[in-house]
């Protein structure tokens, strides 16, 4: 209910003002956060009987950007370059009727060996507000999905349940995260690794991908730090635990110097540090993968039962947005 408020609400809020209530939110919340943020010490277990990373790998590296206004989609090719020229590749998750989506930018991102995706439609959120809404923009969903050849999607604002988007045709979602307090819906699934999320029906179901590192909008926005300290200190916790370093970072607050940055963008040269020091510090011991294809790959080594091994009760699967 909080939410519905908040987004029916949030059109005639001044953005600065926003910005400044949910800074002050934060700040009241982080000592009582502190035992699970940015780290969780419950969710660093392995599924029974994991068998590991492809290629003897320590752990998985997946790049992902939500793409949320026009403003990101004009530079999603200046980050495309940073992350080529330092030996990536990521997903672009798109929202396909809020701005205009070029077709030529999408097939550029898939030839040069990234992926595309689908972050919701409309970005207004309104997906939970009922059953029916949900169902009809499922359907125009599935077809962006469609049109595009795109596998993956996203929830704006990470809103998610989990069991509703079975009506999804997708073979992954990366709709939640391990922790995360300050997320409008903050169930987290508790877990640094990959799961499958199995239909209740004659459905295939689909593997969840949750984000494990901080979002940049959280760390550099709201919270307004001015280094990679957090990211790295995650980092480090999630490898030596062998899971999944998974990053959603949005192009919209990158600042590409191509003038002062502004109140919602902070040096897109940060994030580059992140990917530097990913390369130097963990060569040759990370399985750098997109989601597609780290999805793909979870599923083909597990057998699609409510009772696999490797499969987690969505607990965090969003009852509080149906």
């Amino acid at each position: 209910m909080i939410n519905r408020i908040y987004y029916f609400l949030k059109p005639v809020i001044p953005r600065a003002l926003q910005l400044a209530l949910r800074r002050t939110v934060i700040r009241g919340n982080l000592p009582k956060y502190s035992n699970v943020w940015p780290i969780d010490e419950g969710a660093s277990a392995p599924p029974p009987k994991w068998k590991g990373w492809p290629e003897g790998k320590q752990f998985a590296l997946v790049l992902t950007h939500d793409v949320e206004t026009q403003r990101g989609h004009d530079r999603c090719r200046d980050l495309a370059a940073l992350e080529a020229e330092a030996g990536f590749r990521s997903s672009f998750n798109f929202v396909p009727e809020r701005y205009t989506v070029s077709a030529d930018l999408r097939n550029s991102l898939v030839s040069k060996g990234f992926e595309v995706g689908v972050h919701g439609l409309k970005h207004d959120g309104k997906y939970f507000n009922s059953r029916r809404i949900f169902l009809e923009r499922a359907e125009r969903i599935n077809g962006y999905l469609k049109a595009w050849g795109a596998v993956g999607y996203r929830s704006p604002s990470m809103l998610h349940n989990l069991e509703w988007f079975h009506d999804l045709d997708i073979e992954y979602d990366a709709s939640t995260f391990d922790t995360d307090p300050f997320e409008p819906q903050s169930d987290g699934v508790g877990t640094i690794f990959p799961f499958f999320v199995p239909a209740s029906n004659s459905a295939r179901g689909f593997v969840e991908l949750p984000y494990t590192l901080a979002q940049d909008f959280t760390l550099f926005i709201l919270m307004r730090h001015r280094d990679i300290r957090i990211w790295k200190r995650k980092l480090d916790w999630v490898v030596e635990r062998g899971g999944m370093v998974l990053l959603n970072s949005h192009p919209d607050y990158m600042n590409f110097g191509n003038g002062p940055a502004g109140i919602e963008e902070y040096p897109a040269g940060l994030y580059g540090d992140l990917l530097r020091y990913v390369a130097a510090t963990y060569k040759d011991a990370f399985w750098h993968v997109l989601p597609k294809d780290l999805a793909s790959w979870f599923f083909s080594t597990i057998s699609p039962q409510q009772d696999n091994p490797c499969s987690v009760p969505p607990s965090g699967s969003g009852d509080t947005a149906g």
